[in-house]
């Protein structure tokens, strides 16, 4: 019941050697990687004001110039990350370039923020969602949560299927929201231009605003930031673009930068020409289309259709960064190596269940609530790319390639701007941002702990030196060992091996992706046991399970000819503490379960205990 399910909402599985065909083109590219930060312009201008008329009405002009800096940053961000993808095209962005230029705590603290960003990012798309489609429908408030966590599992298993499905379905709400927004903008210039819609600003350009003070000013500008969130994602997912992938890359990200700045600045300015206050009845977008559009027509009913769609949507941002990331972190050994897994859609499936759970508990813990999400939403941007901007300083200097005097200036000024950013987040919204400074502290401890753990076992599992192996006969028993990779446990499995049959096969499945480790595993093997038996079978899906469970049942057909019993010997390693098993033998539980459907095979374990 269960595989049938899962094919249904998952699909069929794909071969290693389809990979390429699940590579991305701009087009799809622009629609799942810019969600996130194109679905931002429907809050950020609104964030602006809405700190703004805490002084007064007056004061609204001020969010002309906090745009134009904001544009600014965004300038700077997009030239930073667009080096960062030419740099660093192997994905991971500000995590890479931090560890590389920083050191491993600076990485640590870049891929940690990250981590807890896209897990906001998802959450705070879909209460944004939520909010929109409660708006239109009043009576579902009080289901705002349930809606909210209902989006978040319906994006995952859209993203389980795989890139290319979820590509294709985004470029609907995606493109519809950049149609729509465009016709607004355009529309509402010619309606300016013609004279139909006149000027309603609170108070001009420039009008002194009694009370107004830099701290509310910097207030309202880091407020306004929150639009530029979403912009990273591009240069962590290069590896999923067609080739060549670093020029696809870099030219997506000037796209949506562009279609960012067109959005951001047009929807700003409206607001100070139509002189549009805040209210918790419509949105700052709302009401500017309902100005343009001449009330609630045909028009504006469909801007808020599209804006509901990509808030809802603007989650698989998210989803397509999140598990490149933890790949990368759980390469270099500091998350499980079950985020190297791929999926049967060759997508790394365990990274996007485990970003869905972690979204589904920002959600929960903050009741669904956008306003308490953005501040802390904000800090996880700006906090890796501010490490991630003073990394690439030091690697231009390092490397002193090109024009890197100029290109270290534009990181600089990054650098400098995202940390004032950070600096005022705290300062100004400590009563939001204050979890930043517990989380990040358990996250470093559980990257360490998790890192030594697998140092330690790496360091056990090492073979020091060759022995001889004493060979022991018993009757009447073929032993099938379950072969991964030549290491004591290995030494250990085939020796206990020796000692219950007469007969033992080594057993290794091998995968299209690296057949230069498939090459290695087998000649190590045989120059360590040249007289076992060593069978490499070859899986084109990536199943262990299903070639193995197909050659058992050869061999014991065969034996049972014989009148021989089979025994399949699954080696694995014990940690010595509990809550490191879940770390490791994840391919050794799955096989125990699969092997314990046949009959007549007797199913062993073989336990190698760690001391530390």
């Amino acid at each position: 019941m269960w595989r049938y399910l899962k094919r249904v909402l998952i699909g069929k599985p794909l071969k290693t050697l389809d990979e390429g065909q699940a590579h991305l083109t701009k087009f799809k590219a622009l629609a799942l990687l810019s969600s996130d930060a194109l679905s931002s312009v429907a809050y950020g201008t609104e964030q602006i004001t809405t700190v703004l008329v805490t002084l007064s009405a007056a004061a609204i002009w001020y969010s002309l110039p906090i745009a134009a800096l904001v544009l600014i940053l965004l300038v700077a961000i997009t030239l930073s990350y667009r080096q960062i993808i030419n740099a660093y095209p192997s994905g991971g962005g500000a995590y890479v370039v931090a560890t590389e230029n920083w050191g491993r705590t600076g990485g640590l603290v870049a891929g940690g923020s990250l981590l807890v960003d896209y897990m906001l990012t998802v959450a705070v798309s879909t209460t944004s969602g939520t909010e929109a489609i409660v708006s239109a429908v009043p009576q579902l408030y009080k289901y705002s949560v349930p809606i909210s966590v209902i989006i978040v599992l319906s994006i995952m298993i859209l993203n389980l299927r795989g890139l290319s499905d979820s590509a294709n379905f985004l470029t609907v709400p995606v493109y519809f929201f950049i149609i729509m927004i465009t016709a607004m903008i355009i529309w509402g210039f010619f309606n300016i231009a013609t004279g139909h819609l006149t000027y309603h600003a609170t108070a001009s350009f420039g009008t002194p605003v009694a009370g107004m003070s830099a701290v509310l000013f910097i207030r309202a500008f880091s407020a306004g930031s929150s639009s530029l969130t979403g912009v990273e994602a591009i240069s962590n997912a290069v590896p999923n673009f067609n080739e060549p992938k670093k020029k696809n890359a870099a030219n997506t990200l000037a796209i949506m930068s562009l279609i960012l700045a067109a959005f951001f600045g047009g929807i700003t300015f409206f607001s100070y020409y139509f002189g549009i206050v805040p209210n918790s009845h419509a949105t700052v977008l709302s009401q500017i289309g309902s100005v343009i559009f001449n009330g609630h027509g045909i028009g504006f009913y469909l801007l808020q259709l599209s804006t509901a769609m990509i808030l809802a949507v603007a989650a698989n941002t998210g989803f397509s960064a999140f598990p490149i990331l933890a790949f990368n972190m759980a390469k270099d050994k500091y998350l499980p190596h079950a985020f190297m897994d791929r999926g049967d859609r060759l997508g790394y499936s365990n990274g996007i269940i485990a970003l869905a759970i972690g979204a589904i508990v920002m959600i929960l813990i903050f009741h669904g609530k956008t306003n308490m999400l953005i501040p802390l939403y904000a800090v996880g941007v700006f906090v890796p790319f501010t490490l991630s901007q003073s990394g690439m300083i030091i690697h231009w200097f390092r490397h002193r390639q090109g024009h890197w005097l100029g290109k270290s200036t534009i990181n600089l000024v990054g650098a400098l701007i995202s940390a004032c950013l950070v600096v005022f987040l705290f300062w100004q919204h400590f009563g939001n941002v204050w979890p930043y400074l517990i989380i990040m502290p358990a996250l470093l401890f559980m990257f360490y702990k998790i890192h030594n753990h697998y140092i330690k076992v790496g360091m056990q599992l090492r073979i020091a030196e060759k022995t001889k192996v004493q060979l022991h006969d018993y009757d009447g028993s073929t032993v099938i060992v379950l072969i991964g990779n030549v290491t004591r446990v290995t030494k250990g499995a085939i020796n206990y091996a020796r000692s219950i049959g007469d007969y033992v096969i080594a057993m290794h499945v091998s995968f299209d992706e690296n057949p230069g480790k498939e090459h290695k595993t087998a000649n190590e093997f045989k120059a360590e046991y040249p007289d076992v038996r060593f069978v490499d079978i070859h899986s084109s899906y990536r199943s262990i399970a299903k070639p193995t469970l197909r050659f058992v049942d050869v061999v014991a057909k065969r034996a049972a000819a014989k009148n021989y019993s089979t025994t399949v010997l699954v080696p694995q390693f014990i940690p010595n503490k509990p809550w490191q098993m879940a770390l490791h033998n994840q391919t050794s539980v799955r096989l125990r379960a699969a092997l314990n459907s046949r009959e007549n095979i007797v199913v062993s374990s073989y336990n190698y205990h760690l001391h530390e």
